[in-house]
């Protein structure tokens, strides 16, 4: 058995999203504007990309995905858990030309997609290295249903579910407004980014911040105030240290 890999056109389109990070700093910002529709569209996103240096939540991220594989016409459709809950996650499901369908979630910083058709010859549930930072993956099909458990170093390992049903873009767009609408306690940005000789996972989340490698999990020092924090976040992002500040600020005002 071997691994297979997405075919050329998914990867590169995926990999330009390799430097986005994932996070809900721009959407408390976006709640703040005074605009009705907190969901926004993808030439928005990018705008506001390019203007700040973030990018958004699992939502916003699926929404760009599913647009950019639209434009070269790789045929896709988003996936979602708890659609209009506060818990809700989505990703997107891509096909290959010959059908076989792949994994892609941006929200959950993945490094590339992976295989999850069990009629395919070379799919498999053995764990697998370099497709998540900092832990081997296996995928079991559930029939419509797929279960995701992350493996560690530490040996601690979590899980991710995912309803394979395609979800339509009315009922995708419905559940983003409702997440974009709803806002949580707790800031929280994650980034993949290189470390040694593996691609790692930096987290900040309720004012910890972390790093998970293959080497266990490093925790960071506290910083002081929402200015210190700033200073972090937008060196890992490469991002706009006050719009970052400001965001933060929201969450310390509101919360």
């Amino acid at each position: 058995m071997f691994i297979i890999f997405a075919p050329n056109q998914i990867l590169q389109t995926y990999k330009k999203f390799d430097d986005f990070p994932m996070e809900t700093l721009s959407k408390i910002w976006y709640f703040n504007q005074p605009v009705k529709s907190k969901q926004r569209e993808v030439g928005l996103l990018i705008e506001h990309r390019i203007r700040y240096g973030l990018s958004g939540n699992c939502f916003d991220l699926a929404l760009w995905l599913l647009d950019e594989f639209s434009k070269n016409k790789i045929h896709a459709y988003p996936v979602a858990n708890d659609l209009f809950t506060t818990d809700a996650h989505v990703a997107v499901v891509v096909l290959d030309e010959d059908g076989f369908r792949y994994l892609c979630d941006l929200g959950d910083q993945w490094i590339q997609p992976i295989l999850i058709d069990s009629i395919h010859p070379s799919y498999s549930e053995d764990a697998f290295s370099n497709f998540f930072p900092a832990a081997k993956v296996q995928v079991k099909r559930m029939e419509k249903r797929l279960r995701v458990y992350y493996h560690r170093s530490n040996g601690k390992f979590s899980t991710q579910n995912y309803d394979l049903t395609p979800i339509s873009m009315e009922v995708f767009l419905k559940g983003a407004e409702f997440s974009q609408q709803h806002i949580s306690r707790k800031p929280l940005f994650e980034k993949r980014i290189p470390y040694k000789e593996e691609t790692a996972h930096w987290e900040f989340y309720n004012w910890k911040s972390f790093l998970s490698t293959s080497e266990g999990l490093m925790n960071e020092k506290k910083r002081n105030n929402t200015k210190e924090w700033a200073e972090v976040i937008a060196r890992i992002a490469n991002a706009d240290i006050n719009f970052i500040d400001q965001a933060l600020e929201m969450y310390k005002r509101s919360y």
